[in-house]
């Protein structure tokens, strides 16, 4: 899949599955804005890799859940490349807990980063993108968007909002050539899985009916896709990458 002359933006590009699909996009031939919330130096690593791939890369610090610097994480990847073709959403965090033992603050945190700060950006880009009658918006979601998840009411209500608003906006933009779609990743191999007890693991893998865990990779493969011109006529979808988990 050719990207070449295409640049992306990925938010929480620094590590993990942002920095998989940094680097898989740079490999397939995009320039590469990584945007990071405070790492600065796990972020020029991703930099200095993408360079190495012979792809021009950048590192953008903004709060994407502050509407002012997802204004500037924009303005700055504008002024620094001329032209975005591709947003992916992908920063997001967690802060897991029964909805009896939630703090507000818990709720609001989720929410403003998986869900705010998709809304941020994309509204600070979609307005160049319509000039460009052009571009591709990904926004990562999850499984638990569809399926719900115990423990993890703040985290489900996000990723099911995140798929909500790429439907919605997939039907405003679809007119200006613009695509917009999600992608609902299950139990992925991260450094945040890694920290679950054996005995969870073991219960999730039952479940799955492929009978292994994903990986990073399985996810940035499906951003190539939707990013190429393989998925010029999809929009408005979530591909579920699971491995059979909702089945």
């Amino acid at each position: 899949m050719d990207l070449n002359g295409k640049t992306a933006i990925i938010t929480g590009g620094s590590r993990g599955i942002g920095k998989e699909i940094a680097l898989t996009l740079a490999q397939n031939g995009a320039d590469i804005i990584i945007n990071y919330s405070n790492s600065s130096t796990k972020a020029l690593e991703v930099v200095d890799m993408i360079n190495n791939l012979g792809r021009k890369a950048y590192a953008i610090k903004a709060d994407i859940s502050k509407m002012e610097e997802a204004n500037k994480l924009i303005e700055e990847s504008y002024e620094k490349v001329g032209k975005i073709d591709i947003l992916v959403n992908n920063a997001g965090i967690t802060r897991d807990n029964l909805l009896m033992r939630m703090s507000e603050k818990e709720w609001d945190d989720v929410i403003e980063v998986n869900l705010k700060g998709t809304f941020n950006v994309t509204k600070s880009i979609v307005r160049k993108m319509m000039k460009q009658k052009s571009g591709s918006i990904i926004n990562i979601s999850s499984i638990v968007g569809i399926t719900g998840n115990p423990g993890q009411c703040n985290y489900s209500a996000s990723k099911a909002g995140i798929i909500g608003f790429t439907k919605s906006l997939a039907k405003e933009i679809g007119k200006k050539n613009i695509r917009v779609n999600a992608i609902a990743p299950g139990f992925i191999q991260t450094d945040m899985t890694k920290e679950l007890n054996e005995d969870i693991k073991e219960a999730y893998l039952k479940n799955i009916a492929l009978n292994k865990f994903g990986t990073a990779t399985d996810v940035a493969n499906t951003v190539l896709f939707l990013s190429s011109n393989l998925s010029q006529y999809i929009t408005g979808q979530t591909l579920v990458v699971d491995g059979g988990l909702a089945v």
